[in-house]
């Protein structure tokens, strides 16, 4: 299927590994060109230079989301790098281990700033232009754990709530603009974040050293699914290339878990 993406502008925040790597090289692999933006130059720059050394179009835009001049100056350079940005998929955020004892007040607000308010500053300095055009898209990325929250990382998960909730709004707000907002709720994804703690539990838990093993007994044993494995950055990125596609011109307002079935329920 093609998915129409010749041509289209896009910027990846939080690309320069994991979740936001996979995306940013799916959508240049579709034909687009990609902003892949980070804080950490190295790991931005192999992520750029992969994707140009596989045919794809990419150039490296670094700054913290978390700061309003810094987030503009990133907003103003990823417009410049192609002369628009046509999609914005916000992917940038933090992952802290807390929990309700450890997390003061201060750090909740930090973190909300982090992962929410990220999105909010891209989101008001790069969808102006997309009305201006008359098209774009915009994917939040959240998490399960906004649905279904676990007693520890209630900060983060409380984050993942507002993302999933911003989206519905502004999607209302951008309602005949030729824009669609729409959020992604990954569960537990294989990446070089999420290994250690996997690996944690295993440890906690006896369970050994060998990959397959920890991931046969993670599915079963602390976070079921209906698949039977941990998911792969790219069961994400495929998902948001169509997506943010003209072909998903109808998907608006939603919230697509990407889970292996983990959040039962269907509605």
């Amino acid at each position: 299927m093609d998915l129409q993406l010749n041509g289209k502008r896009a910027l990846v925040t939080g690309s320069s590994s994991g979740i936001g790597e996979a995306i940013a090289k799916v959508l240049a692999k579709e034909g687009a060109a990609v902003v892949v933006h980070g804080r950490q130059e190295k790991e931005a720059d192999r992520v750029a230079q992969e994707i140009v050394s596989s045919g794809g179009k990419a150039v490296v835009v670094l700054g913290d989301l978390s700061d309003d001049q810094a987030a503009a100056q990133v907003a103003e350079k990823a417009l410049s790098a192609f002369g628009g940005i046509d999609i914005l998929i916000n992917n940038a955020g933090a992952f802290p281990p807390g929990d309700w004892s450890n997390e003061k007040p201060a750090q909740w607000v930090n973190l909300y700033n982090q992962n929410v308010g990220s999105m909010v500053r891209m989101i008001q300095h790069l969808v102006p232009p997309m009305k201006q055009r008359g098209w774009g898209r915009v994917v939040n990325l959240a998490s399960t754990v906004a649905a279904m929250p676990f007693a520890n990382g209630p900060h983060y998960a409380a984050t993942k709530a507002a993302s999933t909730n911003l989206t519905g709004s502004l999607a209302k707000e951008l309602a005949g603009t030729g824009i669609t907002v729409n959020v992604v709720s990954p569960g537990l994804i294989h990446t070089p974040a999420t290994e250690p703690i996997v690996r944690g539990i295993a440890q906690q838990m006896g369970w050994g050293d060998d990959w397959a093993e920890i991931e046969k007994r993670t599915v079963k044993e602390v976070i079921p699914n209906l698949i039977g494995r941990i998911g792969h950055p790219e069961d994400v990125a495929d998902a948001i290339a169509f997506l943010v596609s003209p072909r998903a011109s109808y998907i608006n307002g939603t919230n697509i878990r990407i889970d292996g079935g983990a959040v039962p329920t269907t509605n």
